[in-house]
């Protein structure tokens, strides 16, 4: 190979490596979409939707800042990922369990009756609670609906992303 040669191969290298560089952090994750991977449904078997996010385009609009999953009473509510609770109470009347995740994640479910207390470190498929009937918005046939939330500091995100979000992987060059 002619010592023009490599530098051509150099400098064609580099620019793809800045292009696919610049794309990437560019584009970056879709607005909506949470992080994938350690995240698994907090019902089983997988609950159906019967109500899906709709963030308002402001703060102060209605919107529905979850999604409402179909359950049947007392069934087992699980931590959708590994964190720590942080709350296991009641909110204007709901019981609610909320658990913080790396990454400023935090997930809430309602209305659970918890079994959980603040501060205890919580895997993956952990039972929190048991789901309660009653949750406002549930339609018929389903006999209870799990609301839940997503929040990543104060932003709310759509839940269903943790587990429906597949990464995007790149692969270099030439295999």
């Amino acid at each position: 190979m002619t010592k023009f040669g490599a530098i051509l191969r150099v400098l064609t290298a580099a620019v793809t490596a800045t292009t696919l560089l610049t794309a990437a952090a560019l584009l970056g994750p879709p607005a909506d979409a949470a992080p994938t991977g350690d995240f698994d449904w907090p019902l089983h078997p997988r609950p159906r939707v019967v109500r899906a996010f709709d963030n308002p385009e402001h703060d102060w609009l209605p919107g529905h800042r979850g999604a409402d999953l179909g359950g049947v009473p007392d069934e087992a509510v699980l931590s959708a990922g590994a964190g720590i609770v942080v709350f296991a109470g009641t909110v204007a009347g709901k019981p609610v369990v909320s658990v913080d995740h790396p990454g400023g994640l935090r997930t809430t479910y309602e209305p659970v009756t918890a079994r959980v207390t603040p501060g205890l470190r919580v895997g993956r498929g952990t039972v929190l609670g048991t789901l309660e009937p009653g949750h406002p918005g549930c339609i018929t046939p389903v006999a209870a609906c799990l609301h839940w939330g997503l929040r990543r500091d104060r932003e709310y995100l759509d839940p269903l992303g943790l587990v429906r979000v597949a990464p995007v992987r790149l692969e270099p060059v030439g295999g």
